[in-house]
């Protein structure tokens, strides 16, 4: 099932001297390093072959009902998004396309948060939402003016 990761073990007898001297998680370049692709799996699980496939499976599971709960909270209460994207993290532990998911939504969500952080686009937001509210008291305001205010329960009682 995952031939990369018994490929990149026939290939990691020397270990790689990447990283900064403080092994904070950078390359020297200052990017983060990225884990390698493949199965996390204990030695001794990967040492057997029906072993590993019970584990695969038994993660696919676990991750799948994550992955269904996340999505019934999408239309229930709570938090969906973050449930669904904790039953991919379970799956990326074991499943190279959940890996390579993970790490495109991660680098997306970091280059949206680089744009949110742009002070021209701050300030746009923060005019659209200032005239987002004062267009809603407006529409209040005329409500309240023609309507008046009705309460349904009552008061003076």
């Amino acid at each position: 099932m995952n031939a990369e990761s018994d490929e990149r073990e026939k290939g990691a007898a020397a270990p790689a001297a990447s990283g900064s001297a403080a092994g904070d998680g950078r390359t020297a370049d200052g990017k983060p390093e990225e884990r390698e692709l493949g199965s996390r799996a204990p030695a001794y699980i990967r040492s057997s072959r029906v072993l590993l496939v019970s584990w695969q499976v038994g993660i696919f599971v676990v991750g799948l009902a994550v992955v269904a709960a996340g999505a019934a909270m999408l239309v229930l209460p709570g938090p969906g998004w973050l449930v669904i994207f904790g039953g991919m993290a379970i799956w990326a532990t074991e499943f190279v396309w959940a890996q390579l998911v993970l790490r495109w939504t991660k680098r997306k969500v970091t280059e949206a948060a680089q744009r949110a952080l742009d002070p021209k686009v701050r300030r746009r937001n923060i005019i659209l939402t200032t005239l987002g509210l004062v267009i809603i008291a407006v529409l209040v305001g005329v409500y309240v003016w023609k309507f008046g205010i009705v309460m349904p329960w009552k008061i003076d009682q």
